[in-house]
């Protein structure tokens, strides 16, 4: 009895050294609503939490995209050619790789897209975790969520586009998560961040500071990127 307990801790240690030494992902399942012609910006993270620099493969296992739907990976403003579907990164130890993003066009026909994405130490594919997107393409605007989880159900901006102010609506469940909607222009710079509280269930945006063109929106929960999608403001 006494070898075999020694022999389970032994197990239980070394698994927990093969982790560590492979770092770590941010996982999820999320389920996405857009309309047509949309641009959907889908938030890819990785985490080392080793202590040295590891190179990433990221890579696309699965997408039933659409006839009419294009997708590829994009770094901070930089997009992939739509045919590459697994690239590598080197990340330093600690490091989160917060600027890497699948960028979904929605197309014009209505449907559901399941997207599959994989990251894992290169040279160790066994060490695989997954991230699932579905993406749910409707003809017309609803006013059905855009993202759901256990910590927040959240519905689409609107009008968009906007002239004056625009609202988002939103459930948050969650008491002890930090959630926030951070706007920003196709250059990446902040244009405005707004607290989401359980106490409220809608965020009013007023455009006045905003000059006519394209923008994004993201929401964060806990400061990690979940969803962006786009703005239009005209004046």
């Amino acid at each position: 009895m006494l070898k075999q307990l020694l022999l389970l801790s032994f197990f239980v240690f070394s698994s927990g050294m093969i982790c560590a030494q492979q770092g770590e992902t941010i996982e999820s399942h999320d389920n996405l609503q857009t309309t047509f012609n949309q641009t959907v910006r889908i938030p890819l993270r990785v985490k080392n939490t080793t202590d040295k620099p590891q190179f990433y493969v990221i890579r696309k296992s699965k997408g039933d995209l659409g006839d009419t739907q294009k997708g590829y990976f994009c770094l901070n403003n930089h997009c992939l050619d739509a045919s590459i579907e697994e690239f590598s990164k080197r990340i330093e130890p600690g490091e989160t790789l917060f600027e890497l993003y699948y960028t979904l066009e929605s197309g014009i026909q209505s449907g559901q897209t399941s997207l599959k994405f994989e990251y894992f130490p290169k040279g160790n594919a066994q060490a695989a975790q997954e991230k699932n997107v579905t993406v749910v393409v409707e003809e017309r605007p609803t006013r059905t969520y855009v993202f759901q989880s256990k910590e927040i159900t959240m519905y689409d901006i609107y009008p968009n586009p906007i002239q004056f102010q625009a609202f988002i609506d939103y459930k948050l469940h969650n008491e002890s998560v930090k959630a926030k909607i951070m706007i920003h222009n196709i250059l990446g710079k902040n244009m405005g961040e707004y607290e989401l509280t359980v106490a409220e269930t809608r965020l009013k945006i007023e455009a006045d500071d905003l000059l006519p063109g394209v923008y994004f929106y993201t929401l964060y929960l806990d400061n990690n990127g979940i969803l962006t999608r786009k703005l239009i403001v005209r004046k």
